[in-house]
């Protein structure tokens, strides 16, 4: 229903300085504009106008999710510890998970996400094929406990999600469910007003097959992804693999010759003191996987990508080595290690350092490097994995073309989970020939207060916000420049546009300047704003778009017709 929001009755202080502690462009003006308070690193009240575009972003994401023929539920963010243990994800999660005992000290967390959850709910609500195909999901408040809470809402502690899981009996049922729910996010986003690129992505510690990312670029964005100016190519970086790594004939290449190559220990210091590229270097680097030592071998213009070699090798836990690894190990020489006296070590290596190709390294002998180390001669490689940082200019998988690097926000993420949570869980319904079938499931993520601070970020200007019309706090903003007849006649216009439908805020604050109200105005960023200034008393107003700082003068019949048309 219209309604017409009194500022003199409002609970909202906006603010002329930025907050000293905001990085980004939504954290400094959501604050200032009043929509949100910070309570706690990483913990935000919503206040009145930001409630109202939280809501106005869920709204269009359950219009949207209803429209695929999903059902709504709501299940607790309090869950029990046992769930997550079957799934192995109460050790998985780490230091992410917020964890907690009742009075009779038994394990709880808070959810960061309901996949185990939901599938306990259908093993016993379905137990026919009848009963599927199915789609559940909820708006919801998650839990994960971030390191380094920052950027305002982007990256909190606590933070509201659209979740939605599907149930199919086959294979090709998901695919469906899946492509259901691509088409959704990309109705939810377009009506959002928000611009977005679907990448591929990496599933983690989601498990399952196909994964994609829905971004939002922006500067603020703490997600790096590729796209290919030539072809439809976008990834996240993570997800980027390279096709080459070709064994080349390595026979020409000399015996190994050792270096003195004192004070070296860094591929700038050796490639300094030998006055070669440092691609013609091989970088070791030393990690422990499950404690285990391992060593990953890449270009020495190159560095290792933690995230992707994490991935690569999970459940595995993948730490760096310390001082503390070197001891008692004399084969382990520091800042000296070469792949050539790694018996004893697993030995994983980028597909750039491929059979045949030689390298400057390590000889693992103090200040001591090898030239015309071979690779598939000299050293073997037990697994080839891409672990290397994506850089610009890298070729795409598609077409070869040189990509393009930039940043973005992540608002959406959708996975085909396949198997693992049913099969922790034994989800089987009674098929159609009387058998057992195995359920087979999707999740599906979207970040709604996040998708406010990227709506942010991409539509704010110098002035303040400036929200797209289907979420802003109101449709239409009228500011009373100050005398009586004045917010008079914007109360009058105000209640013409509430009866014509719209949602009206009015700026009839008492004892504030003009001045004060068409800047908060600004700032607040309603989509159009309706000023009863100087020529009030002939029933003439201004009208402005926010967004195009275009203005002109119509009395308040033409204003209310233009408004609601």
């Amino acid at each position: 229903m219209a309604q017409v929001q009194r500022m003199s009755r409002l609970m909202l202080k906006t603010l002329r300085d930025d907050p000293a502690d905001a990085e980004t462009l939504s954290h400094k003006l959501l604050v200032r504009a009043g929509y949100v308070r910070r309570n706690a690193a990483g913990i935000w009240s919503w206040l009145p106008l930001g409630k109202k575009v939280l809501e106005n972003v869920a709204r269009v994401v359950r219009e949207e999710m209803d429209a695929i023929g999903a059902q709504e539920v709501l299940l607790p963010a309090l869950l029990p510890k046992e769930p997550y243990e079957a799934t192995g994800r109460w050790d998985e999660y780490g230091a992410e998970l917020f964890r907690l005992q009742d009075r009779k000290g038994a394990d709880y967390l808070l959810g960061p996400t309901h996949e185990e959850i939901f599938t306990q709910l259908v093993k016993d609500q379905c137990t026919s094929y009848k009963d599927l195909p199915v789609i559940l999901y909820q708006i919801q408040t998650k839990y994960r406990d971030e390191a380094r809470p920052r950027s305002g809402i982007l990256r909190g502690r606590e933070f509201q999600m659209k979740d939605s899981y599907s149930f199919d009996t086959t294979d090709e049922g998901l695919a469906e469910s899946y492509a259901l729910h691509r088409q959704a996010y990309v109705k939810v986003f377009e009506r959002l007003g928000l611009r977005h690129k679907i990448v591929s992505a990496v599933s983690g510690a989601m498990g399952g097959s196909a994964s994609e990312e829905f971004l939002a670029p922006a500067p603020a964005g703490e997600d790096t992804f590729v796209y290919c100016p030539s072809c439809d190519y976008a990834a996240n970086t993570e997800a980027v693999t390279f096709a080459g790594g070709e064994a080349v004939d390595g026979s020409a290449h000399g015996p190994v010759e050792e270096l003195d190559t004192p004070d070296t220990p860094t591929i700038e210091t050796l490639a300094e003191h030998l006055g070669v590229p440092a691609s013609a270097t091989l970088k070791n680097l030393l990690v422990k996987v499950d404690g285990e030592i391992v060593a990953v071998g890449v270009p020495g213009d190159r560095e290792v990508d933690m995230g992707k070699l994490e991935d690569h090798l999970a459940p595995a836990v993948v730490e760096m080595v310390t001082a503390e690894d070197f001891v008692g190990r004399p084969d382990l020489v520091r800042g000296y290690v070469g792949p050539q006296g790694l018996d004893k070590v697993r030995y994983i290596a980028d597909p750039r350092v491929a059979r045949g190709t030689a390298w400057i390294t390590g000889a693992n002998k103090p200040d001591t490097h090898a030239k015309n180390v071979v690779c598939g001669r000299d050293f073997e490689v037990d697994d080839y994995l891409d672990v290397v940082v994506v850089e610009e200019g890298d070729p795409c998988p598609n077409c070869g073309t040189g990509l393009k690097l930039d940043r973005a926000i992540e608002i959406g993420h959708i996975f085909q989970l396949g198997r693992k949570y049913t099969d922790a869980f034994q989800l089987d319904v009674l098929g159609q020939n009387g058998k057992p079938v195995r359920v087979t499931m999707g999740s599906y993520g979207i970040g709604v207060s996040r998708a406010v601070a990227a709506l942010a970020e991409q539509t704010a200007d110098d002035k303040g916000l400036c929200w797209p019309r289907e979420i802003a706090p109101a449709d239409v903003h009228v500011v009373a420049a100050g005398k009586a007849l004045q917010t008079e006649l914007a109360l009058e216009v105000s209640e013409k546009l509430r009866e014509a439908g719209l949602r009206v805020l009015v700026d009839d604050r008492a004892g504030v300047s003009p001045g004060v109200k068409f800047t908060d105005a600004e700032l607040i960023g309603v989509p159009k704003i309706l000023v009863a200034g100087r020529r009030s008393g002939e029933g003439v107003v201004e009208l402005k778009d926010r967004r195009t700082g275009e203005r002109e003068e119509l009395t308040v019949e033409e204003a209310v017709a233009r408004l609601t048309a």
